[in-house]
């Protein structure tokens, strides 16, 4: 069975200091057989790097988007370099909103991707993790617009893999209480979407760092896309340090084992690969 991280940060995103090589070898130091790197992308928060700015590998402290020109660079020299120790993919993590949508099926044109993770991270240009997007909105009328956004993304956005840490909002809104009953008919309405267009859900194995009370998403989640015939699933950690990589992931698959899923998935130019748990 293939151990597999699909969801791993790296120096080229805002919120991490980990170099993109250091991450390689510790993963291989980990017996880990295959990582993608899924590089933060949030358009409408953060602007992209200009050709004239200097971007400062290992000392960067500027709030944008992945440089490309150098991300694909190191990835594309990472992954022939370390070809016979472990296989290195290709991703970012799209953090996704309806009005940016056409930045990012430019950005998707732009380059070659094994693998997109589309996460909900903003609304509006509101930030989850400050409370911008939260203030005065009641829990419940967050999770509305939430799921209504991500409806609204997949609907219209169809280059991606997998959805990201599904119920993300509930880190910021009440770790100990999960919404599921309330929110069931709008994740229910998603997963048909995501299953109909032949993509996938992710379990991001954060939520026990983040010490939320449930998975993420929950173990309800997980069940109702199982129950609908999803298959396409991935395991991440979402990685941001050393001691983040590879966490949880054997877990995690004997949950999902447990739930009845028969196979996990890793990625190769954005086709779905099936591994038997």
């Amino acid at each position: 069975m293939i151990y597999a991280d699909y969801h791993v940060h790296s120096d080229y995103s805002d919120d991490s200091w980990y170099l993109m090589e250091d991450v390689v070898k510790d993963a291989i130091q980990l017996g880990l057989e295959e990582i993608c790197f899924t590089d933060h992308v949030d358009y409408g928060v953060k602007p992209d790097w200009k050709s004239d700015e200097k971007f400062q590998v290992g000392m960067n402290k500027e709030v944008k988007n992945v440089h490309y020109d150098f991300y694909f660079s190191e990835l594309n020299k990472l992954s022939k370099k370390y070809e016979e120790k472990i296989k290195v993919k290709k991703g970012l993590e799209f953090g996704m909103q309806v009005h940016t949508i056409p930045q990012f099926e430019k950005l998707f044109q732009s380059h070659d991707f094994d693998f997109i993770l589309l996460s909900v991270h903003q609304i509006e240009n509101k930030e989850f993790w400050t409370g911008e997007f939260q203030k005065g909105h009641t829990q419940l009328e967050s999770y509305d617009r939430y799921y209504d956004e991500m409806y609204h993304l997949i609907t219209a956005y169809k280059d991606y893999s997998v959805l990201a840490h599904m119920d993300l909002v509930r880190r910021y809104l009440d770790k100990e209480v999960d919404r599921f009953e309330y929110n069931k008919d709008k994740i229910e309405r998603i997963l048909k979407k995501v299953i109909e267009d032949n993509k996938g859900i992710e379990v991001n194995t954060s939520s026990v760092r983040y010490e939320i009370n449930g998975l993420t998403p929950s173990i309800e989640i997980l069940k109702l896309y199982h129950e609908l015939g999803g298959t396409i699933i991935t395991i991440g950690s979402d990685s941001h340090k050393p001691k983040h990589l590879g966490f949880h992931i054997e877990e995690s698959k004997k949950l999902l084992k447990g739930i009845g899923y028969t196979h996990f998935c890793t990625f190769d130019k954005m086709k779905p690969i099936f591994h038997e748990l």
